[in-house]
């Protein structure tokens, strides 16, 4: 089996990747949907959130309010750590537990869909790494456009993270997304290619 981490900044292209993936049929355990599923209510991230935050991270449906947890650990780095020392683990270990399930299914290829891989040091457990890389320019208009940040939050959740420049050095293949939709598939079909032969 191989393993492929795929990793990227915030508004890089990952997901729209890890989604490019799926459709093709390959096997793509998901971060973000492992800590979406850990925050439902009275699971084990949501407890611990609620345990430090109290009702003020909360919905009137018991949701989490991600907005509120996250405007807390964007602005404070204590509290970001702290975050990153409860979630990592849970999240790891769900990650671990996907894998033999698809090892033991007999998968080739499995792929990591990890935001944080390097900042976590979970690159290890991939056997190479494809970071999908947009500059910072980039990144800051597809945030605000997205996500309807201020320019100066949309600065505030990139900083949080590994500076571009360093993944894409650190990366085993780099998958350009400064361009447009057309450009980004063209790349990963050459992938798709490689991967097949």
């Amino acid at each position: 089996m191989k393993i492929i981490g795929l990793t990227g900044g915030i508004a890089s292209g990952k997901s729209t990747v890890s989604r490019l993936l799926a459709e093709h049929g390959y096997a793509v355990i998901d971060a973000d949907r492992i800590a979406w599923q850990l925050a439902e209510p009275d699971n084990f991230l949501w407890q611990a959130y609620y345990d430090r935050y109290g009702e003020k991270v909360l919905n009137d449906d018991r949701t989490l309010n991600r907005q509120a947890v996250a405007s807390v650990v964007f602005q404070n780095p204590a509290e970001k750590q702290w975050m990153d020392s409860a979630a990592h683990p849970m999240i790891k270990a769900e990650i671990q537990r996907n894998l033999a399930r698809l090892i033991a299914a007999g998968r080739d290829v499995v792929f990591l869909d990890v935001p944080l891989l390097y900042e976590a040091g979970w690159d290890y457990m991939a056997d190479i790494v494809w970071v999908v890389y947009a500059d910072e320019a980039n990144q800051l208009r597809r945030l605000c456009q997205r996500n309807g940040f201020s320019e100066a939050e949309a600065q505030r959740r990139i900083g949080a993270q590994m500076p571009m420049a360093e993944k894409k050095r650190r990366a085993d293949v780099v998958i350009d997304n400064n361009g447009s939709l057309e450009d980004l598939s063209r790349q990963v079909h050459k992938l798709f290619a490689a991967l097949c032969a």
